[in-house]
């Protein structure tokens, strides 16, 4: 393992859990605890200042993402990429996200797709500086803001929690040539469909570019990488 949390200051008046649990879980969507490594919870507590406690009860709830694999109660490492569970990611993700497209074209408002754009040119400069990490936190903040757009106030967690084996996949295959630049276009392809406020085309748009991503994904566990 290759990371160093001691940048983070945690709030002391929070529980600790509910701080290091994103933390933790940030280091197995990025790679930088690959899959099948140990996630070594003294190390981690240490590097926080924090009991294994929290720790652990952070890596409880990571555990029950299916993001972490306890080996006889002795050690701990992060999962590694099962395809089944990217088809499964993928069939849930495509089900909710599709209704999110659906239901944001037939809520668009003036300012939702210049928003949308404003995204869109972000990303795209991250991608051209290869700030691949940055390109994907952009990439979610524009497909959280069809869900707020759809106004489901508990879609994103739900869409968030299951393409969490996606993400994997995707901070490895972004830096593929041309990965980044297809997926500015699909995007641009989604803003259109819900500027024209239909939903069928939305839903198009939106199954196109998670096909996409879902056939990525599968490259990723198929061609022998981590997992």
């Amino acid at each position: 393992m290759t990371f160093d949390l001691s940048v983070h200051a945690l709030d002391r008046s929070r529980p600790m859990r509910d701080q290091i649990y994103p933390l933790v879980r940030h280091l197995i969507l990025t790679g930088q605890i690959g899959p099948g490594e140990t996630v070594d919870e003294k190390e981690i507590a240490a590097q926080l200042k924090v009991s294994r406690t929290p720790v652990r009860e952070a890596v409880k709830r990571l555990s029950d993402e299916s993001l972490v694999e306890v080996i006889a109660q002795s050690s701990t490492r992060a999962a590694r990429i099962d395809l089944r569970e990217i088809d499964e990611a993928y069939l849930i993700r495509r089900a909710l996200e599709l209704e999110s497209a659906a239901q944001a074209a037939g809520r668009m408002q003036p300012g939702h797709a210049e928003r949308l754009e404003d995204i869109l040119l972000v990303h795209s400069r991250m991608i051209e500086r290869r700030s691949y990490a940055e390109a994907i936190a952009q990439d979610d903040a524009f497909h959280h803001y069809i869900a707020l757009i759809s106004d489901l106030p508990r879609l994103w967690r739900a869409i968030e929690v299951s393409k969490a084996q996606l993400d994997r996949c995707r901070h490895i295959a972004l830096p593929k040539a041309g990965q980044g630049e297809a997926t500015l276009a699909q995007h641009r392809a989604i803003i259109r469909a819900l500027k024209s406020k239909d939903p069928e085309k939305a839903r198009l748009a939106m199954g196109k570019h998670l096909a996409a991503a879902y056939a990525a994904a599968v490259e990723v566990v198929r061609s022998g990488l981590p997992g």
